[in-house]
């Protein structure tokens, strides 16, 4: 069922299953670089790679993880001593040229094991095969490994326009979004809800681009992102079998069904934008080989493919997660942050930073005049109020109706300080509050 996807020059195959080959992942950073680390955090992984000079510690490198990922990447193996250690050489031309040659043993019990594994690590940091960078990120950031590829009409030099490029980054933060939403929850339309926890979530991301701009490689850490993965992995295949049922029968069934795997209207825009304006494009997932398959998955993952001819499935069944998602009963405390009316008397609206009872930061809620007057005072002495009402999927859950029951709440004076301090930094709310526009 899966649709072929042909390349130019075709391309070494990539190790999954029977499946279409995906090229080897190619990154082209500049010399002395490696993939970027994203916003890991100092201590944290890139902090690790700086300390050691972008070499792993030798005597924390298991040669089997070592071996995996050099497979991975395209390395291939010429011989060696049998139990002892095996000798790798570069991909493509570079490994029959006299390019970099690694020695790597067999196991920690070889007596030169580790002298052997720092030879190698600092061969590889030093190799101009780009490949080499890539397994020094597997190894320094234990991590599960997503690949988006995209069929678009090479430019000059096989390069593509830098708008194709962006395009194809902002539709793998997407579904890397996507798959972060549904581990929160499963939802056929999340809007706001979970989204500052989902991309938090995703801070140690590190990526890397594949020269010519139709490939891109996410370095999902192991630790906390394995679920990430996992959970994407699922919607992946969920959204594939779904999209081929709607071609065959016309019927939307699948999808609804897809929702407790993790589909959702977030993953299939981020569908859509990954192949719109292309010929086609696959999306494959190689799991860390230090943390080995996780439970209920393949351990080599045939790539996922989506055509243009997907496209109106996919965007039917987001337009239908749109409409079909309920409003969800809530009671939120929030802090007033905005107020507006359109007279000194009446009903009016107001806007809460949310700090307990829904996950969004923001919502609007209408109140009758009663209601909005709590509302005013319980600003004014810096306390936020609680309300209850139904958070509407119309506009991406960021209004609340059939508000009632709106009373100020108690906080510590730690939470009340800042509450007022955020008042009289923003002196145009007693403008609002009193009417005005």
């Amino acid at each position: 069922m899966h649709r072929p996807i042909e390349e130019p020059g075709g391309g070494s195959g990539s190790g999954h299953g029977h499946g279409p080959a995906l090229p080897p992942f190619r990154p082209h950073p500049a010399p002395g670089e490696g993939p970027d680390l994203g916003s890991a955090t100092p201590g944290g992984p890139a902090g690790a790679w700086a300390e050691a000079g972008g070499v792993p510690d030798p005597g924390r490198v298991d040669p089997l993880v070592l071996g995996a990922l050099l497979a991975r990447h395209g390395w291939r193996r010429r011989g060696g001593a049998a139990g002892r250690y095996s000798r790798w050489t570069a991909p493509g031309p570079m490994g029959s040229t006299g390019g970099t040659s690694l020695l790597v043993p067999e196991s920690r019990a070889f007596p030169d094991c580790e002298d052997l594994l720092g030879e190698a690590l600092t061969a590889l940091a030093r190799s101009a095969a780009p490949s080499a960078r890539e397994v020094l990120t597997g190894l320094t950031l234990p991590s599960d490994e997503i690949r988006w590829w995209r069929d678009v009409p090479p430019g000059p030099a096989g390069t593509v326009p830098w708008t194709v490029q962006e395009q194809l980054r902002s539709a793998a933060r997407q579904l890397l979004l996507a798959g972060a939403l549904a581990v929160r929850g499963r939802a056929g339309y999340y809007g706001a809800r979970h989204r500052r926890q989902a991309q938090a979530s995703l801070e140690g991301v590190a990526v890397g681009a594949a020269p010519g701009g139709r490939g891109l490689t996410a370095f999902v850490p192991v630790d906390p992102g394995r679920t990430i993965a996992v959970r994407l992995y699922h919607a992946l295949y969920a959204a594939r079998e779904a999209t081929d049922y709607q071609r065959a029968t016309g019927g939307m069934e699948a999808f609804d069904a897809a929702v407790e795997a993790g589909v959702s209207r977030e993953l299939t825009e981020a569908l859509v934008a990954l192949v719109r304006g292309t010929e086609g494009a696959r999306v494959a997932l190689e799991w860390a080989p230090a943390a080995g398959t996780p439970a209920g998955c393949a351990p080599r993952p045939e790539p996922v493919e989506f055509s243009p001819g997907d496209l109106p499935a996919l965007r039917e069944a987001g337009a239908r997660y749109l409409t079909d998602e309920p409003s969800v009963p809530v009671r939120i405390t929030g802090a007033v942050v905005r107020m507006r009316r359109s007279g000194p008397r009446g009903e009016g609206t107001v806007r809460l930073r949310v700090l307990a009872g829904a996950e969004v930061p923001h919502v609007r809620v209408a109140l009758d005049e009663e209601s909005y007057r709590t509302a005013g005072h319980a600003h004014l002495v810096g306390l936020p109020i609680r309300v209850l009402g139904r958070l509407e999927s119309r506009g991406g859950f960021r209004r609340l109706t059939d508000a009632s029951g709106v009373v100020p709440v108690q906080v510590d004076d730690a939470e009340r300080d800042r509450l007022m301090k955020s008042l009289h930094e923003n002196l145009d709310f007693f403008e609002e509050a009193c009417g005005g526009e």
